[in-house]
């Protein structure tokens, strides 16, 4: 640990950096209240607070908003923060074709006005009481005019830290903004690491590769940190409802029995802790209980199976069967099960159907094909989408939208109370969702970490006022060791593929002819158009849709349009697969829809992490498998044979991940000898990088040599009955030397048709040890592509990766004729 760098786990990495672009939780979790600052913020009971603003005024008839900006505020360009930077912001949201995904806060605004320097007049056409409470959101945090274009990947903000750098995949580093108004940060660098795999978490601060994860994903292991002095351990509520999603649509989940049937049959306190061992808190409608407003309606359907199926009898629905569609995430499926055990007590039969995160928005979310689902609707105070009768559950309740608009119509703090309050019951007396738990937040942090905050409505963890004590300086952070280094390694890798490729080429113009390369050749390009085909008809078949990934659930319906055609996604798919060709042939993959950046400089980042880790994990395997493979063949039938058959078919059996894990344990966490996990990038030198990858790699190389081994002794076994070896051996050769000079280069053929494949399988099947250890390598990239609905991404990588296959095909095929000559022109494999 290092005193002035903070190390801190994300699960999920956002996919851009400008909250005022893209709902999605990731981006507030990192970039509130550390990057970015609004007007104002919400205290932890709901209550709007001063940040951007010291204060403000309502006028008698709540239509005007006027605010008293604070002083010697400046972006972290060097821009002042003034009136006119903040009405830019404000109308730059609210414009007609904003790509804001909460732009429809902003619907009552007539104007935003500058009356001085420092003053702010925002005028209304209609009251708002949610405007205060709407501009402490993320989405309206102030952007300035010179950098607001480019803050998705280099974010300007006001905040105590400034961005330093993004490795996509891998992390995300800040800097101490030494100029921030509200003071110096006592940490100078905090660098968030992307580890959505539980196990790969636990690893990582257990091996101390981390001081904190705020939102610590798996909460079965939070008993271990508890008893580990190293570690703290802090729970609080989120803003996060986890609820049993009724679809209103369906006939029998519009009878309010039946949905009070299932909310009497739903034992919260169980589900709680089966699904999250114990840790949240029991709720009965839509809202914190953080918030002051909160009404503790847990109790208005206790568990009460008897009473359920009296409700069942009364509305005629006894027997009746329904689906349970659930996302990916972890508490989803474990409440899913218990919740169908619950319900099938009273008579209900649920069917459950899981489902990735693509599948549940377009099924659950978009086309509203489902029954049931459960899923935590994470966005601070979002009470208002029962209001809204698209939405995907659909529930429709006139009482409460007139009370939605009495709200929005009041300004007064305590009747605002009461409102909100009648809106919480209302919820609960029609049963609108079963309202199972609050998700907790889980924060685990090294004890020496100190002024680290519980939670937030906004959900982000501001590390402002964090310090570390008791640490040394100096230590433990990885500066530039070579600048330059990565691009110069980057362009080396390309040199030396280029040398081998046009080596090879040579070779095979030599030796096979200029026909056989051209038909070589020719093959190659029909595979790439067929496969260009093939991977865009099926990623535009593929459910989901990429701008609504991208802006989130709680985004405005018509920003998610407007993103739409921003993309491109409007025209027509023949277009589009147009528009990429064209690109390609001339050099341009395209721009990724998540990141935003060149997919070109996207795919090199991470070929630097995935090329050199199957390089390594190729080599250990073919040492491991050689000595292996002869060893066995030279005592066959004897005890070092049967030993390494045993070894080769453990080996076989073991999975990778399994493997994986077990390295972590023993030389990450226990002997402390590599890091958890991460690559260290080769900017910060070469042996420090090479340590990132040793541990995957040989979690990928172990595998492979046994089979490589198996394949190995069985070719020289059967090698050994030859002619031209029994003569060797008759003429006296000794028999081992006969082995390695007769049967080993006769075997060539067999190991290099498994090198081949093994080395297509390490570059792009390395996804599950990537996750393991969290390395930002290419098969990370493509699950995250898929899974974000990355159109352009997806058909480059796979691309890619189809090209690679034909060369190494191409590769294995020339060393066959290099390892035996009497394999002609016409050879087939």
């Amino acid at each position: 640990m290092n005193a002035a760098t903070l190390r801190v786990g994300m699960q999920l990495e956002p996919p851009q950096l400008d909250p005022t672009s893209a709902a999605a939780a990731p981006i507030n979790e990192l970039c509130y209240g550390n990057l970015y600052e609004g007007l104002l913020r919400l205290a932890a009971d709901g209550t709007p607070e001063p940040r951007l603003a010291e204060s403000w005024k309502i006028s008698a008839d709540g239509l005007d908003y006027t605010f008293q900006l604070r002083a010697g505020v400046r972006f972290h360009d060097g821009t002042p923060f003034d009136a006119e930077v903040a009405r830019f912001a404000l109308e730059r949201a609210r414009a007609a074709d904003s790509l804001n995904p909460q732009r429809s806060l902003l619907a009552a605004v007539a104007s935003v006005d500058v009356l001085s320097p420092l003053r702010l007049r925002i005028h209304l056409q209609r009251r708002d009481g949610n405007l205060l409470q709407s501009l402490a959101s993320g989405a309206l945090v102030m952007v300035a005019p010179a950098s607001a274009a480019g803050n998705r990947t280099h974010p300007v903000g006001t905040g105590p830290f400034r961005f330093g750098d993004w490795r996509r995949g891998d992390s995300v580093t800040l800097l101490r903004n030494d100029d921030y108004w509200g003071g110096q940060p006592p940490l100078e660098r905090v660098v968030y690491r992307f580890i959505q795999d539980p196990a790969a978490a636990y690893a990582a601060l257990m091996a101390g590769d981390l001081d904190v994860f705020p939102n610590y994903p798996a909460p079965e292991n939070l008993a271990q940190f508890k008893a580990d002095r190293r570690f703290v351990v802090e729970t609080a509520s989120t803003e996060g409802e986890t609820v049993l999603a009724f679809n209103h649509r369906r006939p029998a989940l519009a009878d309010l029995r039946v949905r009070r049937a299932i909310s009497y049959a739903l034992d919260r306190q169980a589900i709680i802790d089966g699904a999250m061992f114990g840790y949240g808190t029991p709720i009965g409608s839509h809202f914190s209980p953080a918030n002051r407003a909160w009404v503790d309606l847990a109790g208005v359907y206790p568990h009460r199976p008897e009473r359920a199926r009296e409700l069942l009898r009364e509305a005629g629905a006894e027997g009746l069967s329904l689906t349970l569609k659930l996302p990916p995430t972890a508490y989803a499926r474990r409440s899913g099960e218990i919740v169908a055990a619950q319900l099938a007590q009273v008579g209900i039969q649920t069917r459950i159907e899981n489902l990735e995160w693509a599948q549940w928005m377009d099924q659950v979310f978009v086309r509203h094909d489902f029954d049931l689902s459960i899923v935590v609707h994470a966005e601070p105070l979002d009470y208002t989408i029962y209001g809204r009768d698209d939405y995907y559950f659909g529930y429709r309740s006139d009482d409460y939208k007139r009370k939605l608009a009495a709200l929005a119509d009041t300004v007064d703090a305590q009747e605002r109370l009461g409102i909100l309050r009648e809106l919480q019951q209302i919820l609960a007396r029609d049963a609108a969702n079963g309202f199972l738990f609050q998700y907790p937040l889980l924060q685990v942090r090294d004890r020496r970490v100190e002024g680290l905050p519980v939670g937030s409505v906004s959900g982000s963890t501001e590390l402002g006022a964090v310090r570390i004590v008791d640490a040394p300086h100096g230590e433990g952070t990885a500066e530039d060791a070579g600048s330059g280094l990565t691009s110069a390694l980057n362009s080396l890798g390309l040199l030396g593929i280029a040398a081998v490729v046009l080596a090879a080429g040579l070779s095979a113009w030599r030796r096979l002819g200029a026909l056989w390369l051209l038909q070589r050749l020719g093959a190659l390009l029909v595979t790439l158009f067929v496969a260009s085909v093939l991977v865009f008809v099926l990623v535009q078949v593929a459910p989901g849709d990429p701008a609504l990934s991208i802006m989130g659930v709680h985004a405005d319906p018509a920003a998610v349009d407007a993103l739409r055609r921003q993309l491109g996604l409007d025209q027509s798919a023949l277009a589009r697969y147009g528009q990429w060709i064209g690109g390609l042939l001339h050099g341009d993959a395209g721009q990724s829809y998540i990141y935003q950046v060149p997919v070109a400089a996207l795919i090199a980042d991470r070929v630097q992490v995935s090329l050199p880790l199957a390089v390594l994990a190729l080599l250990g395997s073919t040492a491991l498998a050689l000595p292996a493979g002869i060893a066995g063949a030279y005592y066959r039938g004897r005890w070092p044979d049967r030993v390494l058959a045993a070894l080769t078919q453990c080996g076989i059996a073991i999975p990778n991940f399994w493997l994986g894990m077990l390295l972590a344990l023993v030389f990450a966490i226990g002997l402390r000898w590599f890091p958890a996990g991460g690559f260290a990038g080769w900017e910060h030198g070469f042996g420090t990088a090479l340590i990132s990858l040793l541990l995957p790699a040989l979690a990928l190389a172990l595998p492979q040599a046994a089979i490589l081994a198996s394949v190995l002794h069985t070719a020289l076994i059967e090698t050994s009955a030859e002619d031209y070896l029994r003569t060797a051996r008759a003429k006296g050769l000794g028999a081992f030397a006969a082995l390695c000079r007769h049967s080993l280069p006769n075997a060539a053929i067999e190991v290099l048709t498994i090198l081949g494949l093994q080395f297509s399988f390490l570059l792009a099947g390395a996804v599950v040890i990537e996750n393991v250890f969290f390395l930002p390598g290419i098969g990370r990239l493509v699950l995250q592509a898929v899974a974000q609905r990355d159109l352009i991404l997806v058909q480059n990588v796979v691309l890619l990766l189809v090209l690679i296959v034909v060369m190494v095909s191409f590769l294995v095929d020339l060393a066959y004729h290099i390892v035996d000559p009497r394999l002609g022109t016409g050879a087939r494999r």
